[in-house]
């Protein structure tokens, strides 16, 4: 039997969208995912591992919370 990678198991990460398409000129950022054109338009063909990069920068381009 072959043994299954746990991570394997795991369902990819849901697309970051948020149904506000527009682009910043000076970032180059979505305004409403913060991901670049590529990050959106290689969404689909990314790996799940891939997918979860892609969140990890969207998460630090994110401006802190204010409190």
């Amino acid at each position: 039997m072959i043994p299954i990678h746990p991570r394997s198991a795991v369902p990819p990460p849901a697309s970051p969208c948020v149904k506000v398409c527009i682009m910043d000129d000076a970032s180059g950022l979505c305004r409403g995912c913060l991901r670049t054109l590529d990050e959106i338009a290689q969404w689909t063909l990314y790996s799940a591992d891939e997918q979860r990069e892609v969140l990890d920068r969207v998460a630090a381009r994110r401006p802190p919370a204010r409190t």
